[in-house]
């Protein structure tokens, strides 16, 4: 569903993505972790069309992001790291302005919003204030605003950032039921027990993947995936890399700036 060939991005001096290529299979969940500015954004701005990349080529579902971004934004929804709801809107009112956004007609309205806010637990808040409810609701709000045109690929920059851990799981339930419907979905995360529930991840430092496959493959030998990627990042600069990863207990948190 999406290749990525020899991608390069540069912001004058700075190379915040060198060489990188990967392949994200349909209907499963392909996961970035890394240190604090590794790239990760970058490359999900570039998939998600808002970014040209500098070099190499980036294709979504056969169409090139460059050269047929309108078809491309059809099939994604992006959600960046701060999502922009309505704080004085309903959490109805700010899923009714996303679907009037995409266009979506108006005998699916009551459906989806049935469906999307049904099993992101917020139909009883329908009428709250974007600006009222607590963080991990208003990340869920936006996953919902991001779904409602049912996209078949979902880019996610660090969703559960700083949420809490039972939203943090609440959230990854939503995901886990959309890729069981055949959804594409491609996220960044600070916190290494979501990436022990992605099919694929990619470990991303200083602008480069230094290591992909499934998180067994990534995490053998060591006994965590947390240990193996610092192993991995201390193997290649020789620096301590413990701070900027989220332990599995989702207590730290990092987040790419």
């Amino acid at each position: 569903m999406i290749e990525v060939e020899n991608v390069s991005c540069r912001f004058g001096q700075v190379e915040a993505v060198r060489d990188v290529s990967l392949a994200v299979e349909e209907g499963s969940i392909f996961g970035l972790v890394g240190s604090d500015g590794a790239g990760k954004s970058t490359l999900l701005r570039m998939m998600a069309t808002m970014l040209p990349p500098g070099a190499g080529r980036i294709a979504l579902g056969g169409l090139d992001v460059r050269g047929e971004q309108r078809k491309v934004k059809r099939l994604i929804g992006y959600m960046p790291q701060r999502f922009g709801l309505w704080a004085d809107l309903t959490v109805d009112e700010n899923l009714a302005f996303f679907m009037d956004i995409f266009g979506i007609p108006r005998r699916e309205r009551k459906s989806r919003r049935e469906r999307y806010l049904g099993f992101s637990n917020l139909l009883p808040f329908a009428d709250r204030p974007a600006g009222k409810l607590s963080g991990g609701m208003k990340q869920k709000l936006g996953l919902a605003c991001v779904l409602v045109h049912e996209p078949r690929v979902l880019i996610l920059d660090e969703p559960t950032n700083g949420v809490d851990p039972v939203s943090r799981q609440e959230f990854w339930e939503i995901l886990l039921e959309m890729r069981r419907s055949g959804m594409t979905i491609v996220v960044s995360t600070a916190y290494l027990d979501e990436g022990e529930k992605c099919d694929r991840l990619a470990l991303m430092h200083r602008a480069s993947i230094l290591a992909e496959g499934t998180p067994g493959e990534i995490r053998s030998p060591f006994a965590t995936l947390e240990e193996a990627m610092i192993r991995r990042i201390e193997e290649t600069d020789g620096e301590t890399a413990r701070d900027g990863f989220g332990s599995g207990s989702g207590e730290a948190e990092a987040a790419e700036r």
